[in-house]
């Protein structure tokens, strides 16, 4: 509110003047505290709230947050591990006193043990390139007599291969349509036998089971394919597949031989032994019998579990052995123990 000043004499006039503007003054301040003492009066009934200023980020002290789950994590190894006599016949009965496993050189304790015969996805690997002609019966007599060993829950595919491979049947349950194309396989061409180890790695990612396995039908090395020796040898060491082979080899002086098909029978037992498979050499005879035999194996394998000493999760390539302690009680022969040689560490 603004007021005039006069600097002359005051009249009456002026006097009355300044009263009227003083008592106009006091009427509003009254007017003025009776509206705030309304506003308080009203302010004090109303129910009242309270606002919290946002915590800022990064401050932690006395701000609630929700409580987090406990989560633990334990590294368990699982080794399956197959055991045979000095006729590689399969060795049941042992117990997990009769092992001793050894991670990167260091015995370790075993923690889980059991025998495994779960479901199993099984590739054949089937050679049909020209030298496999004499042979290509009895071949298929073979893969007859492994999949007499399977069981219903098992899964199977067929990938076939001479020049360049083929998936000639997907993962099925009907070991019967298997068997119709290898009856009308022809052989011819030559061999990619490398090329059609990869192409079944690829086909049993498709699988769901825990248990995967190739089964290779092959005459002889690889002289036409793609990839080289050493991306597959690094796919197998990658993945948790089992890999047994059936070498169908002719003696030395039989025919003329290529290099590819001198360094056969090596390519082949180093795969499968990285694996913990076998590759097992046969007469053309033995063929049936040696298959039929490589299906009850592949059904009575030992599995030891352990938590290992080094938990580090660096990625590392760790190495395993597996020792088999003969029981002196059950008067057996030098027992040998069939197992993968490694894994790789979790990187995180």
């Amino acid at each position: 509110m603004a007021f005039c000043v006069f600097r002359g004499p005051l009249t009456s006039a002026t006097q009355y003047n300044t009263g009227k503007v003083r008592l106009m003054s006091c009427a509003r301040r009254f007017l003025m505290l009776a509206m705030a003492s309304l506003l308080l009066a009203r302010g004090q009934s109303a129910p009242q709230t309270q606002s919290q200023p946002r915590p800022k980020l990064g401050a932690s002290a006395e701000v609630r947050r929700p409580a987090a789950n406990l989560r633990v994590d334990a590294n368990l190894v699982l080794v399956p591990v197959t055991v045979c006599d000095p006729l590689n016949r399969p060795v049941t009965g042992l117990e997990k006193e009769h092992f001793r496993v050894f991670d990167d050189k260091v015995e370790q304790t075993i923690t889980q043990f059991a025998m495994d015969d779960e479901p199993v996805a099984v590739g054949l690997v089937f050679d049909i390139s020209g030298s496999m002609g004499p042979k290509l019966q009895k071949a298929r007599l073979a893969a007859a007599s492994f999949f007499k060993t399977a069981n219903t829950e098992d899964e199977f595919f067929l990938v076939e291969f001479n020049d360049t491979p083929k998936l000639e049947v997907p993962l099925t349950r009907d070991v019967e349509d298997i068997q119709n194309h290898l009856t009308f396989a022809q052989s011819k061409g030559r061999t990619a036998l490398l090329d059609a180890i990869f192409l079944a790695m690829h086909e049993l990612k498709k699988s769901k089971k825990n248990r995967k396995a190739l089964l290779i039908i092959s005459d002889g090395g690889d002289n036409s394919s793609r990839y080289s020796e050493a991306e597959v040898r690094n796919l197998v060491r990658e993945a948790d597949v089992l890999i047994y082979a059936i070498g169908v080899f002719e003696p030395y002086g039989l025919r003329s031989r290529t290099p590819e098909e001198a360094a056969g029978p090596g390519l082949l037992n180093d795969l499968c032994e990285q694996t913990g498979g076998r590759h097992l050499p046969a007469d053309v005879n033995e063929l049936p019998d040696i298959a039929a035999k490589i299906g009850v194996e592949l059904r009575n394998r030992y599995v030891l579990g352990y938590s290992p000493t080094n938990q580090t999760r660096d990625g590392r390539y760790h190495t395993v052995q597996v020792k088999v302690i003969t029981p002196r009680e059950l008067k057996l022969p030098v027992l040998r123990a069939y197992f993968r040689h490694g894994y790789y560490a979790p990187a995180q």
